[in-house]
């Protein structure tokens, strides 16, 4: 591949290194020059452009990634399809993320313009989230190096989401005098919480004197149709032959770890009784917050098998102190401390496939669509909503008259959505942890669907993107963070914010909302099937 500047009368097929913007014509970058660009960039008075020229050999950059990324042996993941020389692999479910580390290493180590990054082993996942990319750096890729490439991946399995699999558990908590009921109580609430993601349920619990003999008792005379047994000591684990690994080997079992290098966490105990784990839970356990008890607990879920060595080899990176609430199951945030999330309703466009009519103020149980997308927005718990508007700006803000909604103008709207993106994300003022991106056509959309975005998103500490889904079909509202800002500026065109999500390296979690997230309305017929009125201009 020859890279740099190409007079024009060299460029006839080169990609675009830069995006290029002269009267009439706006050309992005890795565009492929064309005779006609040519001409209109001659005409602009434009000499030279800066370019690729791919020569024999090269494999262009989307080719060379989707080749690249079908070559890899996966499990429990989703591949989408490339863009901008990135391919995207996602979860199909919750569950636990593994990777083999040294196929990862020699993909990578074979030439720089091949890369794949991954999230790190036993990773917990959610459904949707990205787990790997397989991005080519420039514009090609040489097709021995990819080729290459290709054979290091095919090895054995390269990665893998193990799903989670629904048990039934039973939760024992032992109890010494003093030990208030309210405690007991919360540790049962924060449990049933954590198993909740893998849809296990929590069908004992027991609460017994915090002896060996009594804990023993309750361990043998479990329901049969028990999966995995939780133990609650009432008092920190001291010594080896404490009371829950004794009660574990007279109940007949065997200890296999006392201790983990896990901090918190180190006071966990794991243990089997006539095939049935039971985990010790240290004390850091009855909090959500995460701790060493989650990758024991998270791992067994997944049925992936948990040692004495793989608990030894957990020190490195077991230092869990400073690291962030993952998103599930945890406890929400007090409002104070969630992120701060506005809303923006994009509303500037021209409706110019209703062929005259402006479909935002096409009207549903006599309310104008804008206002009745305007109103499910404002009644969720953003804690701002912006209005994107541009053609027949006044007659849409009088549709909205007495709402609690900032107007922001947008007089570029006839370059497309775009444009009302960039618009939206000025707005913003700097401590917005997150952009909601709401299309004002959508009728479907109610305030408890972007509540539950909301929690989405609150749950990921502000660092994913929040997708809303149809029958697990991408759709919209759309919940950008903040890490994403910048690259709105990027984007050109009548392109909203579905680019940003497919090429970014960002966790997403999809939020299932039904056919609200896929009901948009472009035509006169669409809207009449939706059970709207046409509203003619005046």
């Amino acid at each position: 591949m020859k890279f740099g500047p190409l007079p024009l009368d060299q460029a006839d097929g080169a990609l675009l290194a830069h995006s290029l913007s002269v009267p009439g014509l706006r050309l992005k970058k890795a565009h492929r020059l064309s005779t006609t660009d040519i001409a209109a960039l001659r005409a602009a008075g434009i000499e030279s452009v800066i370019g690729a020229m791919l020569e024999f050999g090269d494999v262009p950059e989307n080719e060379a990634a989707a080749r690249l990324a079908a070559a890899l042996s996966i499990d429990g993941c989703e591949v989408r399809e490339p863009a901008t020389g990135r391919v995207n692999i996602h979860a199909r479910d919750a569950g636990v993320f593994t990777v083999d580390r040294a196929i990862i290493d020699a993909i990578n180590r074979i030439d720089p313009a091949l890369t794949i990054a991954t999230l790190a082993p036993f990773d917990t996942v959610e459904p949707g989230q990205m787990v790997a990319t397989v991005k080519i750096i420039p514009f090609a890729a040489p097709e021995a190096a990819l080729r290459a490439a290709i054979d290091a991946a095919g090895a054995r399995e390269a990665f893998a989401v193990h799903r989670f699999r629904s048990r039934r558990v039973a939760v024992i908590q032992t109890t010494l005098p003093g030990v208030k009921s309210s405690i007991l109580d919360k540790t049962t609430r924060v449990t049933s919480d954590r198993l909740s993601r893998s849809h296990s349920t929590l069908a004992t619990e027991l609460r017994v004197p915090h002896e060996d003999e009594a804990l023993a008792s309750a361990l043998s005379n479990l329901d049969p149709a028990t999966d995995l047994v939780l133990v609650f000591g009432a008092s920190a684990l001291c010594d080896w032959d404490d009371v829950i690994p004794a009660a574990i080997r007279r109940a007949g079992g065997t200890v296999e770890r006392a201790g983990m290098p896990v901090d918190p966490g180190n006071l966990l105990v794991l243990g089997s009784i006539s095939g049935r784990t039971v985990i010790g839970a240290p004390g850091c356990a009855r909090s959500p917050k995460p701790n060493g008890f989650d990758w024991v607990l998270d791992r067994l879920i997944a049925d992936l098998p948990v040692t004495a060595a793989d608990i030894a080899a957990m020190g490195v990176g077991g230092l869990l102190m400073e690291i962030p609430v993952r998103p599930q199951p945890r406890d929400l945030a007090p409002a104070e401390t969630r992120p701060i999330v506005h809303a923006a309703i994009l509303a500037a466009g021209r409706s110019s496939r209703m062929h005259g009519p402006n479909k935002l103020l096409s009207e549903f149980d006599g309310k104008p669509l804008i206002r009745r997308v305007a109103d499910a927005v404002t009644s969720s718990r953003v804690d701002a909503t912006h209005i994107v508007l541009g053609h027949q700006r006044d007659r849409i803000a009088a549709a909205l008259d007495g709402l609690d909604v900032a107007f922001v103008d947008n007089p570029d709207y006839a370059d497309g959505l775009s444009a009302s993106l960039k618009a939206a994300e000025r707005a913003l003022s700097p401590e917005v942890s997150g952009l909601l991106v709401v299309l004002g056509d959508m009728p479907g959309v109610t305030a408890s669907a972007i509540d539950a975005m909301l929690d989405a998103f609150a749950r990921s500490g502000g660092q994913a993107i929040i997708r809303a889904t149809d029958a697990g079909k991408r759709g919209n509202p759309v919940l950008l963070p903040r890490a994403l800002f910048a690259e709105i500026e990027r984007i050109e065109g009548d392109t909203g914010a579905r680019h940003l999500v497919e090429g970014a390296s960002l966790p997403v979690v999809d939020v299932e909302l039904g056919a609200a997230a896929s009901l948009d309305l472009d035509t006169q017929d669409a809207v009449r099937l939706a059970g709207g009125n046409i509203v003619e201009d005046a």
